[in-house]
């Protein structure tokens, strides 16, 4: 076989048509290539292959060639007039070739509808990318918080190779973007800025005063006083007067009461909220200066809604301080929890949307997005139906969700026992999510029949006992030191490929079909 030939066989326009086709190599081995993966840069031809249930790159390239020096690999085999070097999909690989090619690297989004796919095992991204076929929303791909990298033991580098990995493998060349999600600390943003993400999401939820909503007037006084008034560059007496007024008139006849006492609550919820955000913003700007980034605000969670009002009042203080954003996440009216459709009454989620977006568009800086933003079907479609409402929708667990759907499907045992392991802990793991599931909705594994274990994803309880246990279900081990149930479930997602593919692809689909109407 030589190199010309190799590369007709693999650029041939039926097999470019073909998910995957099978390279016969020397030691009558099979490599099944992924043709959407298949590259060539200058002489050189790369793609991603699958030995088994196993992935790696591979590098076909003159014998003379220093195109593979660099790369880690593990063995080489050689042909007529060329070599074709198997490698690792490793961290030192994946940025040796996002420095040869430049769509593998995330960029900035902007001002443009986007979704948000949280993956927390690493094998979702593709079928991420292959359920946005035909819809105008850009991917974020590599998107994990601090907690769940925490919670899943894995690093940045890992998430984002999960990421680069799957844009080659589907030879998606537009953009995407990297969300270093629910950022609090100058750590948090050192850590995810040095691996190179994009969108850096800071969350100021612990400087919330969730109880400036309901404390009577002469506290709110009081605590005025405790705001970090330097934090904000400013003083209470130069800053209130700013907003005393009889209303805040925007588009299509939209106003915003405002008197001295939302003001001042507002002042007391937000203040240092906002001061916290202008140090973050601060060090992102100066300490990494020289990368390219855009910033997400969020304040979804905390205890209590951000009303339109608070909402203009946090947008003007971050401009007023010369903090810019992409996007903002406000606690909405009514219920976002994890895992589940949006609970409360639509037409009211509506109209206070609909002021939500009035103030995005008097600012015309930023957009709205949707965190918690998985299953909220309701909800999307209600966004779908109004005008200029560019979103950026951000999920998570559910993809996880999905996986577990093929463990449920393909190993019904595997799957009963981490049923019953996740209702165990779910009392425990439910403490930093809004949740609302009961365990006693829930039988036993072994009490529910093969098919049975399949439905059990439209249950509303179920879906939340899995989605909060996923931490320990992916990292807990054994007393002899082995995985409980972690390599039991990627095993079973290499094996069943297709239908994993198939069940994260329409369930992104019914995700974004709502936001057209």
């Amino acid at each position: 076989m030589t190199l010309q030939f190799m590369t007709e066989i693999l650029n041939t326009e039926s097999n470019k048509q073909t998910e995957l086709i099978n390279l016969e190599v020397e030691n009558k081995r099979t490599i099944s290539v992924y043709t959407k993966s298949i590259n060539q840069i200058n002489e050189d031809l790369i793609f991603i292959g699958r030995e088994g249930t196993d992935k790696f790159l591979y590098i076909a390239c003159n014998k003379e060639a220093d195109f593979k020096k660099d790369f880690n690999k593990i063995e080489d085999n050689y042909f007529e007039d060329f070599v074709l070097t198997k490698c690792l999909m490793s961290t030192r690989n994946r940025k040796l070739l996002q420095a040869k090619l430049l769509f593998l690297n995330p960029s900035l989004i902007g001002l443009r509808d986007s979704f948000g796919f949280g993956d927390r095992i690493g094998l979702a991204n593709a079928p991420h990318i292959k359920s946005l076929d035909g819809f105008q929303f850009l991917p974020v791909l590599a998107q994990q918080s601090i907690r769940e990298l925490t919670r899943t033991h894995r690093t940045p580098d890992d998430v984002m190779d999960a990421a680069v990995w799957a844009v080659l493998q589907e030879g998606y060349k537009g953009i995407w973007g990297a969300d270093a999600d629910h950022l609090k600390t100058y750590d948090d943003i050192d850590l995810m800025a040095n691996a190179g993400y994009t969108m850096f999401t800071f969350d100021p939820s612990e400087f919330v005063d969730n109880s400036a909503d309901s404390t009577d007037m002469d506290k709110i006084d009081q605590k005025l006083t405790m705001i970090d008034w330097e934090g904000l560059k400013a003083t209470q007496q130069t800053l209130l007067p700013l907003y005393l007024r009889d209303s805040i008139d925007l588009e299509n006849g939209i106003s915003i009461p405002c008197n001295s006492d939302l003001v001042k609550r507002a002042f007391v919820k937000y203040g240092n909220a906002i001061a916290h955000i202008y140090r973050l913003y601060c060090h992102l700007s100066t300490e990494h200066a020289e990368k390219q980034y855009e910033i997400e605000i969020s304040v979804d969670e905390t205890e209590s809604v951000t009303t339109p009002f608070e909402h203009f009042f946090f947008a003007n203080e971050l401009k007023r301080l010369g903090v810019e954003f992409v996007s903002l996440a406000p606690h909405f009216i009514g219920r976002f929890e994890k895992g589940i459709d949006y609970i409360g009454d639509l037409d009211e989620f509506k109209s206070v949307y609909q002021k939500h977006v009035a103030i995005i568009n008097y600012f015309g800086t930023y957009k709205i997005s949707l965190h918690s933003g998985s299953d909220k079907f309701s909800a999307y479609a209600v966004i779908g139906g109004i005008n200029n409402a560019v979103t950026h929708v951000k999920t998570a667990g559910t993809s996880y969700l999905e996986a577990l759907r093929v463990v449920a499907s393909t190993k019904p045992k595997t799957f009963r026992s981490i049923l019953d392991f996740s209702t165990e802990i779910y009392e425990d793991q439910k403490k930093t999510y809004h949740v609302s599931a009961s365990v006693e909705n829930i039988k036993q594994g072994s009490e529910y029949s093969d098919s049975e274990l399949v439905e059990l994803f439209r249950d509303n309880d179920v879906r939340q006992i899995l989605h909060v246990a996923f931490g320990k279900v992916l990292t807990d081990k054994t007393e002899d030191g082995n995985y409980l149930f972690k390599n039991e479930i990627i095993d079973c997602l290499k094996q069943n490929e297709g239908l994993h593919y198939e069940f994260i692809k329409n369930h992104f689909v019914n995700h974004l079909k709502p936001f057209i109407q």
